[in-house]
């Protein structure tokens, strides 16, 4: 029974096991921070309701990430590599920058440099597609926070409005 348990208990995909774990614990910080704010109802959401939903997502996602861990056979425990440093910071840098930029450059510029900036953290950066999703993204971020969620976000630059 012991050695039952012992197999069920352990690590067969390293990769899976800490992206689970990542996911939960992010998803329980998100959700921790969300509560803070009001939730009000699924006709008039407050502030607080959509990340709680979204962090409440990712809390699932890493479970079941972390079940898959712990449960399927993968060959050679599927280690992890080396930390893709480049990438996690550029990314990082972005979504500081967006949450500085927005309030001061307005949607229709920060998006598009967001995408812009996001785009240097891979290796293969093409202007025809950084264009493309800056501009079908800004439009998406338009529709849906301002047209559909009716959400007083700037949409110029501050010296425009």
């Amino acid at each position: 029974m012991d050695g039952e348990q012992e197999s069920f208990l352990k690590i067969k995909s390293q990769r899976d096991f800490f992206s689970g774990l990542m996911f939960l614990v992010v998803g329980i910080v998100f959700a921790s921070g969300a509560t803070q704010y009001s939730m009000g109802s699924s006709a008039q959401p407050g502030p607080g309701y959509f990340p709680l939903i979204l962090s409440v997502l990712m809390m699932v996602l890493g479970g079941m990430v972390l079940f898959k861990a712990l449960t399927i056979e993968t060959e050679n425990g599927d280690p992890i590599g080396a930390i893709a440093w480049r990438p996690l910071l550029v990314v990082v840098a972005a979504i500081t920058f967006f949450g500085a930029a927005l309030p001061r450059l307005g949607l229709f510029i920060t998006v598009p440099l967001l995408i812009l900036i996001v785009s240097c953290a891979g290796d293969e950066f093409r202007w025809k597609g950084v264009v493309a999703s800056g501009v079908v993204l800004t439009a998406f971020a338009w529709v849906v926070f301002i047209w559909g969620l009716k959400l007083i976000i700037p949409l110029w630059p501050a010296f425009m409005a």
